[in-house]
């Protein structure tokens, strides 16, 4: 049994164990897409970290001197098998890995606006490598639990946080479809550059409302095309070079999802427009990445002639 069901007797948990076990045995299968990510994790079994800093910008798994030569040099193998990192920064042993997203400025802009961490139940939607994860932990919360689907981000995940130890920490391969598993189960559930990669986006934040607790908080971040009128871009095929993005709403918009989903207490805490500044290419994140996806003559717009984006945050609560 996921030992994180402990935290969460709401949970539909025989649904819950059924999926975590098919999940398991998708996993355990030895096809090459499995294994370009579970070798590497596996290969790093028994290396512990003895120092952590989870509080400033850089989230730190061990020093330099905790490992010899051998071992260190293994660790920067494993961590250049999960390239592109998207997520960060870390440091890892001493190894430097500068994603392609300032992660650290989105965690400022949230830290003033987030509920009280200690002794809750969270969970983390889309979760990637796990860097917001660790940044919640420093807060002392009884568990995180990770949604993400994706192989690489979860097994960057699971070996980072195989080096952190951290217990309140976990991760599944389940996707923001599998919510509905968890009625009533988490005191604070973040959902951040998830929304407008949805069909179905109100549909999806009822979901996410009914996985609340009474009073649970919802942190959500997005996308966003500037304007004051509730309004959202449907791109034809991509926005921003980047498939699967459907509905790009404004601020206003997003409000007026997140209240017609039953949300209540409504507030938009942060918003700015995008820059290569927060998003760019790295030595640890090779491809495109946001100067590519601008307009070269016009920053306002994108390669495809839309709105440049925002990034907007919003808190909402359950009822």
């Amino acid at each position: 049994m996921p030992e994180y069901l402990a935290f969460m007797p709401q949970a539909r948990q025989e649904a819950v164990r059924a999926l975590h076990a098919g999940m398991k045995r998708r996993l355990r299968q030895n096809k090459k897409g499995f294994l370009r990510f579970r070798k590497p994790y596996e290969s790093l079994t028994g290396i512990r970290a003895r120092q952590l800093s989870l509080d400033t910008g850089v989230v730190k798994i061990g020093n330099s001197d905790e490992l010899d030569s051998v071992e260190r040099q293994l660790v920067y193998q494993v961590m250049r098998e999960f390239m592109p990192w998207r997520k960060g920064p870390f440091s890892v042993f001493g190894i430097d890995i500068d994603a392609e997203w300032r992660s650290e400025r989105k965690w400022r802009r949230l830290e003033s606006a987030l509920p009280p961490l200690a002794g809750k139940v969270i969970a983390d939607i889309g979760c990637n490598n796990g860097y917001y994860m660790f940044r919640m932990a420093a807060g002392s919360p009884a568990l995180v639990l990770g949604f993400e689907p994706y192989l690489q981000h979860y097994y960057a995940f699971k070996s980072l946080n195989g080096m952190a130890g951290l217990g309140n920490l976990a991760i599944e391969p389940f996707g923001v479809g599998d919510i509905g598993l968890f009625p009533a189960v988490f005191d604070v559930i973040f959902l951040m550059g998830i929304i407008y990669h949805r069909i179905s986006p109100l549909e999806m934040l009822k979901e996410i409302r009914a996985a609340l607790r009474p009073g649970g908080c919802l942190i959500v971040e997005s996308q966003a095309i500037p304007g004051e009128e509730s309004v959202a871009l449907f791109p034809a095929e991509r926005y921003a070079k980047v498939p699967g993005t459907y509905f790009v709403p404004t601020a206003v918009c997003l409000q007026n999802w997140l209240l017609r989903a039953g949300f209540t207490n409504v507030e938009l805490f942060c918003s700015h427009p995008m820059s290569s500044q927060e998003q760019r290419r790295t030595p640890w994140m090779t491809f495109e990445s946001y100067e590519d996806f601008i307009d070269a003559d016009n920053p306002q717009l994108t390669v495809e002639g839309y709105p440049a984006p925002h990034r907007v945050y919003f808190k909402a609560f359950q009822i």
